[in-house]
């Protein structure tokens, strides 16, 4: 069995508090009724330069902390699932809203699917 890890590669990660203030200002946003989905195009947006993500689950979602966590390992894995087929240059901001506690992983992929869909950031289903 192939170990799969848990965390988006470090590349694939925004870190920065300014990057995701930068997507909420400057970027596009699209939602469901779990996730809202932020896309802003990378500047100086090269050829190879890997696409980001960030996830973030407030504190109105739960006051737990075991349950936020929850949330964005099925986020995560959502992402990874479909990384492959995203394009690159891009800053992705994701926001979990309380209803996606009810969600399944399957659920949770097939609105970030069609989020990414609608953004044109996602090729089409295989």
């Amino acid at each position: 069995m192939l170990f799969k890890p848990l965390a988006l590669p470090k590349h694939h990660r925004l870190t920065r508090n300014r990057d995701f203030v930068a997507v909420r200002r400057f970027g596009k946003r699209v939602s469901s009724p779990s996730l809202v989905v932020g896309i802003r195009p990378r500047p100086h947006g090269g050829g190879d330069i890997p696409i980001r993500f960030g996830i973030t689950v407030s504190q109105k979602v739960s006051k737990r902390a075991v349950i936020r966590n929850q949330l964005k390992r099925r986020v995560s894995a959502a992402v990874q699932s479909l990384l492959p087929r995203l394009k690159s240059s891009l800053d992705v901001v994701i926001v979990v809203r309380s209803p996606a506690i009810q969600c399944d992983y399957e659920q949770l992929l097939q609105q970030l699917r069609q989020l990414l869909l609608e953004h044109e950031v996602l090729d089409g289903d295989p």
